[in-house]
């Protein structure tokens, strides 16, 4: 009996789709599940007539694989991803590989690397975005591990990634928990987009007066100029759903209590230990945890008041404004993220592409947008730039919209409608174009109640001064 050329752990939507992916493009896959009745359910449904063999035991699946083996796992992070690998090894041998397909923490990776890596079992932490519909029909894909076992792996990752102008989204990132650690500021970034677009709505919305009906309009516009990107052409589509119940647009009947699966709080983390500046995707993080204290907001909205919205200037300026606004916060907020790898890249020894990082990115995944060409531009012109708003054009870029982000933040701010990853581009920018920041007081300060010494402009050492 023939052997299958890859294997699956998890028959979740993700997973299966994957294995439909794989299979659709010529490879043989066989499946495990932990729940037999999935796995029935799937080859009965989908997988029905396709070159997929189901397994019930790991032991099966290990024995229905060509060598050296190649099984994905795509299970839930943390403990599951462990209990998994040790049910796996016993049935594998040296040159067999493992893929982590699933959001796990890179420091997980990095542990469960060396650890395989003892028995000889090689191992990719795998960051796969693109939601259901990009695990069927082409992911951005982000693996981190042994260079050889990437090389094993190609054929088929190349395959199943998507393809922006016949180009594979997909490549190999680096060693050890590389991958993961890129998908984890993919998320990071996504987390800035989205706030940011919201946002942007929210004024337009409760200060501007639009409709959803314009919003529509507005998105769907901002969708054919630089903005162009999937989240802002699916928010173009969300104005227009209406609810069958009520007759509303939807989006006006949704709780607005936004969850998180971790990986922004990691990303925050991550940059914190670092020491990288992220405001932008740390304020959009805050906005979620924020959005939860729903029960407390309310009540304090019966009893805190604010400046009462009322707008009187250019609908169509303040659009424009907002339009503005909103792409020079992203580069900012894109900035941040880059820098965070520069940084991750420099502590960890990652070596990474950030030209390639962008390329990749460019289809598949959720922060797929025309933009990222110009940054993977701007570090072929520079592949030593330390930051974003260090490259001539996207400087030039913010600095010119700078003027828009300014007033549309002293809009918000006047009306009273929160904007905390808006308001956090700008800081950034400020902060990072400002030669001389009042760190001195702050130092001055450490030294009066800790002796904790600083240093002086005008020579060489540490000095402490008796302040009282």
């Amino acid at each position: 009996m023939n052997k299958q050329q890859f294997g699956l752990i998890g028959m979740a939507v993700m997973g299966q789709n994957l294995v439909l992916n794989i299979e659709r493009n010529g490879f043989s896959v066989a499946v495990y599940n932990r729940t037999a009745a999935r796995t029935e359910e799937f080859m009965a449904g989908p997988a029905k007539g396709k070159n997929i063999q189901a397994t019930y035991t790991v032991e099966e699946l290990a024995d229905a694989l060509e060598k050296p083996r190649k099984i994905m796992l795509m299970v839930k992070a943390g403990g599951p991803v462990d209990a998994t690998i040790a049910q796996l090894k016993p049935h594998l041998e040296p040159g067999d590989l493992i893929i982590d397909g699933g959001n796990s923490f890179f420091g997980d990776t990095e542990r469960r690397t060396e650890e395989l890596a003892e028995v000889g079992i090689n191992y990719i932490g795998t960051g796969v975005s693109g939601g259901e519909h990009g695990a069927l029909w082409g992911p951005s894909i982000m693996p981190g591990g042994q260079i050889e076992a990437w090389e094993v792996m190609k054929p088929i990752f190349t395959a199943i990634a998507a393809k922006v102008n016949g180009a594979p989204c997909v490549t190999h990132i680096g060693p050890r928990g590389s991958g993961h650690y890129v998908k984890m500021v993919h998320n990071g970034i996504e987390y800035g987009d989205m706030q940011l677009i919201a946002e942007s709505y929210d004024i337009l919305k409760r200060i501007g007066g639009l409709s959803a009906a314009e919003l529509h309009q507005v998105f769907a516009e901002w969708n054919q100029g630089e903005l162009e990107s999937y989240l802002i052409e699916i928010t173009a589509d969300i104005f227009v759903k209406m609810d069958e119940e009520t007759g509303q647009p939807l989006v006006e009947v949704i709780l607005d209590e936004a969850k998180q699966k971790g990986t922004g709080k990691w990303t925050s983390q991550s940059a914190l230990d670092l020491g990288a500046p992220i405001p932008t995707i740390n304020a959009a993080v805050e906005s979620r945890i924020i959005s939860g204290y729903k029960a407390e907001r309310v009540a304090a909205s019966q009893m805190l008041s604010g400046p009462e919205i009322k707008f009187v200037g250019d609908r169509d300026a303040l659009v424009h404004d907002v339009r503005d606004a909103l792409y020079a916060a992203k580069i900012c907020s894109y900035a941040q993220g880059f820098a965070l790898l520069g940084a991750a890249s420099q502590e960890y020894d990652y070596g990474l592409n950030y030209g390639e990082i962008a390329r990749i990115w460019r289809g598949g995944c959720i922060i797929r947008a025309a933009f990222l060409d110009d940054i993977r531009a701007a570090f072929k012109r520079n592949p030593d730039l330390s930051n974003l708003l260090m490259d001539a054009e996207f400087g030039q870029a913010v600095q010119s919209r700078q003027a828009a982000l300014r007033r549309v933040i002293q809009t918000a701010v006047t009306n009273g409608v929160p904007c905390l990853a808006l308001s956090s581009a700008l800081a950034y920018f400020d902060a990072y174009r400002t030669a001389r920041l009042p760190a001195n007081l702050t130092q001055a300060q450490r030294d009066y109640f800790g002796a904790h010494t600083y240093r002086r402009i005008d020579k060489e050492g540490s000095f402490h001064t008796e302040w009282q």
